[in-house]
């Protein structure tokens, strides 16, 4: 019995839908209650965030498509300013006609300066489309980027319904939370659904669609449980491990290939696979090299551990943020909370000019050693020493937490004792220049 249900669409589509989106019935459930019927007016405005390789752009396509809506489907981050957002969701409403008007309106491109223009335009554009006896809906993926632009984008989509008098529903799909959308002036409340991350069942449903028809399911699954039980701690993203799993999957059946082992005989398969593995867990998130170039490295006689030709293992470049997150920690464990104000404000106001100096402040910070700090001042020096603005994302907390993890394993690896006030939250200069090398 098909765990979709919807009284409008026929049962073989929506079984066909459910296939397509598995893991995400309850979400998809949830989204076919708000869109109703086609003539229906639907919520004004839905709120879609969860983390990234969620499924939300994923599900939102294919409901749509399946389901053959009239929908209008943004990048925010590729159209990035307000006039080319709105131009474009205009270009793209002029799809849903007829082929014979799309071919001769594709090329036109209709000016349009600010929100009062897009009103006045989309709704001729719906009229002219017979669009306004049924629902039109607009996906705005990477909805973070609308708080860069200006202050009465992101409360006109919300409330775009009421704005023009149509039949249409306004989708956000974003990576943060809702409350650091909400403006300080307030606005339209919209339906808020969470996408949760995919648990390892999950992946390991999803991962196990794609097994070769040569092989048997029973055959490719454990292989997938085997690539999960690897890489499943350090890598949780439905795209990059689809990657590993098709990257690797000719190692794993070259004994079975060659008639050394048969597909039950996983002993065998596993001591085959487990060096090549321990190989691509050196670039998980890396593309350092081409998939045939990789194909080509794991046919090489060289040591296991190692990886030739790949600049990674000799010079490991962290990410972005990760850098400045050593800097503001660096910074918050030398120095003391008062100076704060000193340094990260432009104006600070004056400061009163003493000799007075605590017996304990007459000697250097770093004979001292590092201090605790709280996590709230370590992201207030990290706002005030990059330049654009940052968002308090699930990736900016997941570096905090992997260098977290760094200074644990190098405190185990000097035999540092881990009790003690000073272990909460500390980064020392040997720490720095060890992640740096």
């Amino acid at each position: 019995m098909p765990n979709l249900e919807h009284p409008v669409y026929p049962a073989a589509t929506l079984l066909h839908l459910e296939s397509l989106v598995p893991c995400r019935e309850s979400q998809v459930s949830v989204l076919l209650s708000i869109f109703g019927e086609r003539q229906q007016f639907s919520f004004p405005s839905i709120f879609i965030y969860g983390h990234t390789s969620s499924g939300k752009t994923y599900v939102m396509q294919t409901l749509l498509n399946t389901l053959q809506l009239p929908h209008v489907f943004v990048n925010c981050v590729e159209y990035f300013t307000s006039r080319l957002l709105l131009e474009e969701i205009l270009v793209q409403l002029q799809s849903c006609s007829s082929e014979t008007e799309q071919t001769s309106q594709q090329t036109s491109r209709v000016p349009c300066d600010n929100f009062n223009d897009f009103v006045r335009l989309f709704k001729q554009a719906v009229v002219s489309r017979e669009l306004q006896d049924q629902t039109l809906y607009i996906v705005l993926d990477r909805a973070e980027q609308l708080r860069e632009m200006e202050a009465n984008i992101l409360p006109a989509f919300l409330r775009l319904q009421e704005l023009t008098d149509r039949n249409v529903t306004v989708i956000l799909l974003s990576e943060i939370v809702w409350e650091l959308f909400r403006p300080n002036t307030g606005c339209f409340e919209p339906f808020i659904l969470y996408f949760p991350d995919y648990s390892i069942g999950h992946l390991q449903k999803i991962l196990c669609q794609n097994h070769p028809p040569e092989y048997s399911a029973d055959f490719y699954a454990a292989y997938i449980n085997i690539l999960l039980g690897v890489f499943y701690m350090v890598c949780r993203d439905l795209k990059e491990l689809q990657h590993l799993a098709v990257l690797n999957f000719s190692k794993y059946c070259e004994p079975v290939v060659r008639g050394e082992a048969n597909e039950r005989d996983t002993r065998k398969l596993w001591k085959n696979i487990e060096p090549h593995l321990k190989k691509a867990m050196q670039t998980v998130y890396l593309r350092e090299i081409s998939s045939s170039q990789w194909e080509r490295l794991q046919h090489d006689d060289g040591e296991p551990g190692q990886l030739k030709g790949l600049s990674a293992h000799t010079h490991m470049e962290l990410p972005y943020y990760s850098k400045f997150l050593l800097i503001a920690a660096y910074l918050a464990s030398y120095n003391p909370v008062r100076t704060d104000k000193r340094f990260f404000l432009k104006h600070h106001g004056k400061i009163r000019k003493t000799n007075f100096m605590k017996k304990h402040e007459k000697t250097s910070n770093h004979l001292l050693g590092p201090k605790p700090f709280p996590l709230d001042r370590l992201l207030a020096i990290l706002y005030s020493i990059v330049d654009n603005r940052v968002a308090p994302t699930a990736n900016i907390f997941s570096q905090i937490t992997s260098l977290v993890t760094l200074q644990l394993l190098s405190m185990v690896d000097h035999n540092d004792q881990l009790d003690g006030p000073r272990y909460k939250c500390t980064v020392s200069l040997d720490f720095i220049r060890a992640i740096a090398r």
